[in-house]
């Protein structure tokens, strides 16, 4: 569950930074639309890994419970950081994207 919660965090932080609001504030210009595709596209496939990673480990039935529940409360992280601490929402998302090889060693 911690490698699903990793990846949808990453994922939700990439979409928020295919916004060009988020992205001028985060990181101080607008994206341009070649980086904004990039950054939706990557979104997406974290959300989608952080799918298969909640599926994997425990099945289909109890795994969408699960990767429901890693949604809601990684969007509820972003959204609570977004306007107090942006900075550390965006280096929570380079940790948990940089931490996820080894939540797939801790998992396995």
């Amino acid at each position: 569950m911690l490698l699903a919660l990793m990846l949808c965090y990453g994922g939700f932080t990439a979409l928020c930074l295919s916004m060009d609001r988020h992205h001028s504030d985060l990181l101080g210009r607008k994206p341009s639309a070649r980086r904004r595709q990039s950054m939706k596209l990557g979104g997406w496939l974290l959300l989608s890994l952080s799918l298969w990673a909640a599926v994997s480990a425990t099945g289909w039935g109890l795994g969408l419970v699960e990767w429901f529940a890693v949604l809601m409360l990684s969007a509820l992280l972003l959204v609570l950081l977004m306007p107090y601490r942006p900075r550390l929402a965006l280096g929570l998302a380079g940790f948990s994207l940089l931490a996820s090889p080894v939540a797939v060693f801790v998992q396995g």
